[in-house]
């Protein structure tokens, strides 16, 4: 990816914090902080200044470090504007079509509602990776909080159409829990049984499985294969109360 540098940084139980590095500019970013203080430890120990956070939706398990990075770095905030009264710490509202910029690397604004009513997603098109927060997961979609699943297959029908080696940084490893279900939506595609044999073996080695790609998900992931809005309910109805 060029000289965009990204690590994952783990917290609480399954949440993942993304910390963004553009070698060439020396700017730094971090995508959805629940904690501060992780992200002020590895961005400290890699020589890193934070600039900016940015936030995809308003979940405290998203925005909850927000206020503490700020202090410590006088970062600037910049997120959803449809949920600007839910995250107070926002600089910065976005909207559809705007563009966010880290050094040379410029990220488009997706609006992709369904999780909560504002959840934005953003897209680095040329370094080719997606921060989607709690839409897209690896084999997953989430939840419909506050939308419907109209949005959500729009949503999905969206991030298909992506290019296969699109990177996708979601923010929990749900992998193995989006499998099973997987598994059971559909029993009879040999790509996901293929892929839950290696998930397995990752998470017992204690390994994380995500980033995913856009290839791997339109193979594996059932809500992203959904053939329509009815269907994607159905599937998302099933696993929300799936125990597997």
């Amino acid at each position: 990816m060029a000289d965009l540098e990204i690590v994952r940084i783990p917290v609480l139980a399954d949440n993942y914090i993304w910390l963004v590095h553009d070698a060439g500019s020396g700017e730094t970013m971090v995508v959805d902080p629940a904690l501060a203080d992780p992200v002020l430890a590895e961005a400290d120990g890699r020589g890193w200044k934070i600039g900016a956070v940015w936030n995809t939706h308003w979940h405290p398990d998203h925005t909850g470090g927000n206020a503490g990075i700020v202090a410590a770095t006088g970062a600037t905030v910049i997120g959803p504007a449809a949920e600007a009264d839910r995250i107070p710490t926002l600089d910065v509202l976005l909207r559809e079509g705007d563009v966010v910029h880290l050094g040379r690397h410029s990220a488009a604004v997706l609006e992709t509602p369904a999780h909560t009513s504002g959840h934005i997603s953003f897209h680095f098109a040329q370094a080719g990776a997606l921060f989607c927060g709690d839409t897209l997961f690896a084999m997953g979609c989430g939840r419909l909080f506050e939308g419907t699943a109209e949005q959500m297959f729009a949503n999905m029908q969206r991030f298909a159409a992506l290019p296969d080696d699109t990177l996708v940084y979601c923010t929990h490893e749900y992998t193995a829990s989006n499998g099973r279900y997987a598994l059971v939506a559909e029993p009879d595609n040999g790509a996901i049984i293929d892929r839950m044999a290696a998930v397995t073996r990752a998470r017992a080695a204690g390994e994380a499985t995500v980033p995913t790609t856009i290839g791997l998900e339109r193979a594996t992931n059932p809500f992203l294969r959904a053939s329509s809005a009815e269907v994607l309910r159905a599937r998302r109805t099933a696993k929300d109360g799936f125990t597997g």
